[in-house]
């Protein structure tokens, strides 16, 4: 029971520098409830481990002359370095960051294809990380963890992707095969709970315990914030808000089934039914013909409007959904496609109010967050630099038992 007690305090002080640091330790005890005492037992411990350090506090007034330097605590960025990476519809984003979160390196590359059987991922995986550490001046021996964010359903319990878009296969342990092939510890997630690990920590849900995040792409996915913990569902492949039925026998998704909301609203649902019966698009790539649609929509063409007005309505009704379901203090609509606008107009967010259960209350703060490309693999590296934490507390437990 006490090595529960002191394994938890471990977790608790660390989490509450991580999120509030630099701070002294009197503050710290006060802020988490742990003892002065526990709190300067356990945070030597962590001093010993590397995972914080101590940094000089400049004396003020009559502290000048007066006892010991004062001193914070704060994360130790040097203690390790850590991956992110996220594998979009044909491109992979990498992000290298410190212990402390802070960035290092970015990398973009495009890849020549959507998906990939299981050999033929990982292959692509290990050359676009060393390209990536390569450009850091580093090696791929110089990174303690990797995150990787992907859409689809993710098992991260087992870490098996049930199925993803990017993957042939079904059911595929990504997470223990890639592992082995780097030697050093992944964590594997649905990349839309990865968004939500970014808001969480850095973006519009910071302080917010209970928030919900729906993100648009290729497809159509969601993160799910409840007091303060990311949830899953008892399978880790909860939060399918792209796979939630919006019509009973309808357009057909990517998943295999039919009536799906992402087969409404993500950009191979709108050029599919763009194409029946014009020409405006299928001759370039889908960003090309994406932009080639919503301006045709700008310039009055009623079939792109048609398909514009339709995605929107389903994007309404599916959002009013989450408010009934849900009712959570905030709704962020996050990503870098911000080519959707119109799914995002003040009239779609304003429907949404007609559609939701009506209380005397006012509804929940929907907000949108534009934030570039590489948001998805930062996300995926704070991934890491918690599951990496949590791996680092366990061997410093074992240790010291």
């Amino acid at each position: 029971m006490l090595g529960e007690q002191r394994n938890l305090g471990r977790r608790t002080l660390l989490s509450q520098i991580r999120k509030v640091g630099p701070l002294p330790r009197i503050e710290l005890s006060e802020q988490t409830g742990i003892s002065r005492a526990t709190v300067t037992t356990i945070t030597a411990e962590l001093l010993e481990r590397g995972l914080i350090e101590e940094i000089p506090v400049e004396p003020k007034g009559k502290d000048l002359k007066r006892g010991r330097p004062k001193v914070d605590l704060k994360i130790c960025g040097a203690a390790f370095n850590v991956a992110g990476i996220k594998l979009a519809n044909r491109s992979i984003s990498i992000v290298i960051c410190d212990f402390e979160g802070e960035t290092l390196s970015e990398y973009w590359s495009a890849l020549d294809r959507t998906t990939y059987a299981p050999e033929d991922l990982l292959a692509m995986l290990m050359a676009e990380l060393e390209q990536a550490t390569a450009r850091a001046d580093m090696s791929l021996n110089d990174i303690s963890a990797f995150g990787l964010g992907l859409a689809g359903m993710v098992d991260v319990v087992e870490g098996v992707v049930r199925w993803s878009p990017s993957i042939t296969e079904r059911n595929f342990k990504l997470r223990d095969v890639l592992s082995q092939r780097l030697g050093k510890p992944v964590f594997i997630d649905n990349d839309a709970n990865l968004v939500a690990k970014a808001e969480q920590y850095i973006g519009m849900g910071k302080n917010v315990s209970d928030f919900l995040v729906v993100t648009i792409e290729n497809g159509v996915g969601m993160g799910i914030v409840l007091n303060n913990e990311l949830y899953r569902g008892t399978r880790g492949c909860g939060a399918e808000f792209g796979h939630t039925k919006v019509h009973l026998d309808g357009a057909l998704c990517r998943c295999g089934q039919r009536g799906c909301l992402e087969a409404y609203v993500a950009d191979y649902a709108l050029l599919r039914e763009m194409a029946v019966g014009t020409q405006l698009t299928g001759n370039r790539d889908t960003t090309a013909d994406m932009a080639a649609l919503i301006e045709a929509a700008r310039a009055g063409d009623k079939t792109a409007n048609s398909v514009l007005d339709r995605a929107a309505r389903m994007f309404a009704i599916g959002l009013a959904n989450l408010v009934n379901i849900f009712d959570p203090k905030l709704i962020i609509l996050s990503g870098e496609r911000m080519q959707l606008d119109f799914l995002f107009a003040d009239e779609v967010l304003e429907s949404i109010r007609d559609i939701v259960v009506q209380v005397d209350a006012a509804p929940p703060e929907i907000v949108v967050h534009k934030w570039g490309d590489l948001m998805w693999a930062t996300g995926a590296a704070v991934y890491a630099i918690e599951g990496l934490g949590e791996l680092t507390l366990q061997e410093l437990a074992g240790h010291v038992a």
